[in-house]
């Protein structure tokens, strides 16, 4: 079944678009935008020819117009080249929310190097294995990060350090391989424009979490960036002068692509939150007249906690995204009830996706899909003999199109295994039904098998996640020598819970699941947590740390 057939003409009824079929990376046929930048330097270029006076940036009280991004832009790609950073080279990043991170991105396109964002969250030895892995030439840190890094590659490379104040205000000594940020700053420089990037050049390496082995780094190329940002500006209709604060990490795939690059595409303002706290985000989304944003479900759920969402002026605000996980529907009730003006919707993707692959349209009153195919995205329900499936079954959720990344960076075997003629394998066990709409229910890893009856952990922590007193939930298998696996669920709940027993608390979770939900996917077992579940430096749950803490325990 062709997804695009059922769900282009509703994109193109909001915002018609040109399309057409184009080859790319050497065997991909792939539905395009006609009308497009070739990449992301040139987004910039032509953001601030078309706003030179637009607010691009804020970052506390510094604030950046869009010809000044785009001259602090040009200044650092030269101060780059005078260090010795040439085309295709790697630069990583290692900062958390500010402004240097979209200054540094936007410079390192426009030399023409690549960017590779790290997670402040990883330990020195996952950053050294990025650094190695990538061979990078530079790395642009926060100064009181500079203790993670190693000082040359494995063939015995320099690595030239670029170091910013610290996130404590601090500032690291200089060494022979290190340069003050500043520097790279310097108004003596002369700037340069390139004219016109290679589509297909790798823009951004970003390394998955690497939940079940070492991390992979997806080659997201200009090509992949300027599709997905196309996608959010026509199937949002986000216009000149949106302003969308930058809650979730910059480092992950959301930030880059959802914010930075979607408001470079309209001329938009990013406004840096710097770290997230509920009242934080809801005082600078105010203050700021925040129009989008994209953000966590946990994250909403933490705001509707605070004061402020029914006292502060949030009435700017008009398009709320979420993924990453479902957002419950006590949450989105919540949500409809106290900010009338905004619109949700959920986006699903992946970093290999280069972000987003469907959206559920603003508005739409479908809560349990993660949305339809995007106008370039071709969306395929597989079986395990690579087989498409009518609709209504579930199976492998396989994404083409132009913004699916071409590659693993040198990592040939993992490439073979997660690409097929195009497509990329999620690992996702989803439907499509005959509207278009996709609805995921597992990880294929993560599908449990009780006594033969398939159990889709996300439709039990769903269930779970429906009780207030409840924060987070996860289920997992645990093997059983009758029925093969049995159903344990792990429930992270809210300090109001105290005073009820944990043993209480689970009972009552077990008859919740038991009114809503098939007897064979009500949990046999319950963990009440005192803590939030454990999760890897980009926030993805790890269930496996769950499996082996009860395998342990037994």
């Amino acid at each position: 079944m062709d997804t695009r057939s059922t769900t282009l003409t509703h994109w193109q009824l909001h915002a018609p678009q040109v399309l057409r079929r184009e080859a790319h990376f050497d065997s991909r046929v792939v539905v395009c935008f006609a009308s497009r930048p070739p990449g992301l330097s040139t987004m910039m270029h032509e953001a601030a020819a078309r706003h030179p006076q637009a607010e691009a940036l804020v970052d506390g009280d510094q604030r950046w117009t869009w010809r000044q991004l785009e001259d602090a832009g040009l200044r650092i790609a030269q101060g780059l080249q005078r260090l010795g950073v040439k085309p295709g080279d790697r630069v990583a990043l290692l900062m958390g929310n500010r402004a240097e991170f979209v200054l540094a991105l936007y410079g390192i396109a426009q030399l023409g190097a690549v960017a590779v964002p790290m997670s402040t969250r990883d330990s020195a030895k996952g950053i050294g294995f990025i650094l190695h892995q990538c061979g990078a030439r530079a790395v642009i840190a926060q100064a009181d990060l500079a203790r993670l890094l190693p000082t040359q590659l494995d063939d015995g490379t320099p690595i030239i350090q670029v170091l910013c104040t610290g996130a404590d205000g601090s500032e690291a000594p200089k060494t022979m391989l290190s340069t003050a940020w500043n520097s790279l700053l310097d108004p003596s420089l002369a700037t340069l424009w390139r004219e016109g990037e290679a589509e297909e050049a790798p823009a951004i390496i970003l390394y998955t979490s690497g939940t079940t082995g070492q991390p992979k780094g997806a080659v997201i190329t200009h090509f992949n960036v300027v599709h997905s940002a196309l996608h959010y500006q026509t199937c949002l209709s986000l216009e000149a002068g949106e302003r969308a604060v930058l809650a979730v990490p910059g480092s992950h795939v959301t930030g880059i692509i959802a914010i930075v690059a979607a408001m470079g595409a309209i001329a938009g303002c990013v406004i840096i939150l710097r770290e997230f706290k509920a009242g934080a985000f809801l005082q600078l989304a105010a203050r700021e007249r925040m129009s989008y944003t994209l953000m966590v479900p946990a994250m909403y759920a933490l705001c509707l906690r605070e004061p402020g969402f029914t006292t502060l002026d949030l009435s700017a605000w008009r398009l709320g995204g979420f993924g990453g996980a479902p957002m419950p529907e006590s949450t989105i009730g919540q949500l409809e009830r106290h900010c009338p003006t905004v619109q949700l919707f959920n986006a699903y993707g992946a970093t290999e996706t280069t972000s987003p692959a469907t959206i559920t349209p603003p508005g739409s009153r479908v809560l349990d899909a993660v949305g339809v195919a995007l106008p370039c995205a071709d969306i395929r329900i597989m079986d395990d003999e690579g087989r498409e499936v009518p609709p209504g079954e579930s199976g492998e959720v396989w994404i083409g199109g132009p913004m699916v990344v071409p590659r693993y960076w040198n990592n040939p075997q993992a490439t073979v295994l997660s690409f097929c003629g195009g497509y990329w394998k999620s690992g996702d066990i989803g439907t499509l039904d005959v509207d278009g709409f996709l609805r995921i229910h597992d990880r294929k890893k993560d599908m449990i098998n009780r006594g033969g009856y398939k159990v889709f952990s996300v439709e039990v922590e769903n269930c779970l996640m429906g009780h207030p007193r409840v924060l987070e939930a996860a289920t997992v298998g645990v093997p059983c020598p009758v029925l093969g696996e049995r159903v344990h669920a792990f429930v992270f709940v809210h300090a109001s819970a105290g005073g009820v027993s944990g043993e209480a608390l689970a009972e009552e979770l077990k008859d919740l699941c038991r009114r809503d939900l098939a007897d064979y996917k009500v949990p046999d077992a319950i963990s009440i947590m005192p803590s939030p579940l454990p999760r890897n430096a980009n926030g993805k749950l790890l269930k496996r740390e769950l499996r082996e803490r009860l395998l342990s325990a037994n």
